[in-house]
């Protein structure tokens, strides 16, 4: 007996199904956000964010298994957990214990925009301490992780890496992380420095560069060890290699072109056009200045003709 061509097709589409299943996207971590009454909307706009960005996240730094559901604490200003951190920090994770705490008063602040890339440069580090095993990591790269995943590393973080480059000599690594200690504008540095690093890395070694680190040091390898089965290279020249690729180019092509060098740019023909304006109506007013005086001698000049009578005793021009 001939099986229809149609009847074969479809048993080879449904045994292909069956041997080769789709591979469902991981289980996003669960947050449960708590607020006092007056944050009450922040909260709801928390619980409302997409659950496919924290999965993104999870992909990143390779984990499968979100663990347990992370808690979210808002706190307004006054509050002991906004004082026990400088007023520039917005946020902060205790990767340990699954916590993170938000500041809304103080969003946006650098290096995140928004409330939700806060959201998720935290959920980083969270889910960062977890596909470590909660072994030790070196603070550039929990930032500079965070950095990248809550989407916050960009052209105007090469800029600041340059201006950063500027006004101070490259760092190593070892003294980065002392940075982060520091006041605001040194953990500013320390932060485009740390993103253009862990950035450098995925464009180096692909983009599952972290997970295959963060792998390692789960199993029991230091950071450096895992750093070297990972990449084939040892730490200290994947440093090096980093900061002799800052060329004149790679420096100033993104400060050239990031929009803090355009209002630069526009606010400096705002003054030069002021400028020359001002420069008009000063040449404007001498001009007239000098054409009223102009006139004054001409009538001081003329002769005036006196009235006179003729004759007959009449007044004549």
């Amino acid at each position: 007996m001939t099986i229809p061509r149609t009847v074969v097709f479809l048993i080879l589409f449904v045994l292909s199904a069956f041997a080769s299943p789709a591979q469902e996207p991981p289980r996003p971590p669960r947050i449960v956000v708590e607020a006092p009454p007056g944050l009450e909307g922040t909260a709801a706009q928390l619980r409302a964010v997409n659950p496919s960005r924290l999965v993104s996240v999870m992909r990143l730094v390779g984990l499968t298994d979100p663990g347990p559901p992370v808690r979210v604490i808002l706190a307004p200003e006054a509050s002991t957990a906004a004082g026990i951190v400088p007023p520039w920090v917005s946020g902060y994770a205790m990767g340990e214990q699954g916590t993170i705490v938000l500041l809304p008063g103080r969003v946006p602040s650098y290096p995140d925009s928004s409330l939700t890339d806060l959201l998720s440069h935290e959920m980083a580090h969270v889910l960062v301490a977890r596909a470590a095993g909660g072994r030790p990591l070196p603070r550039w790269f929990h930032e500079g992780m965070a950095m990248i995943a809550g989407l916050s590393w960009g052209l105007d973080d090469r800029s600041r890496l340059t201006l950063a480059l500027l006004v101070d000599r490259p760092v190593s690594l070892a003294e980065l992380d002392q940075r982060f200690a520091g006041g605001q504008s040194e953990v500013n540095r320390a932060y485009a420095v740390a993103g253009s690093f862990v950035r450098d890395l995925f464009d180096r070694y692909g983009q599952d560069v972290a997970a295959r680190i963060l792998r390692g040091v789960s199993r029991g390898l230091s950071f450096p060890d895992a750093f070297r089965a990972a990449t084939g290279d040892s730490l200290a020249a994947a440093e090096s290699s980093f900061w002799d690729r800052q060329t004149f180019w790679y420096r100033w092509v993104p400060v050239l072109t990031s929009s803090i060098t355009l209002w630069m740019i526009v606010t400096l023909l705002a003054l030069w056009a002021i400028k020359r304006r001002r420069e008009r109506d000063s040449a404007l007013r001498r001009m007239w200045d000098a054409e009223d005086e102009r006139l004054r001698l001409a009538a001081m000049a003329t002769p005036v003709e006196m009235p006179r009578k003729d004759e007959a005793g009449e007044w004549v021009n």
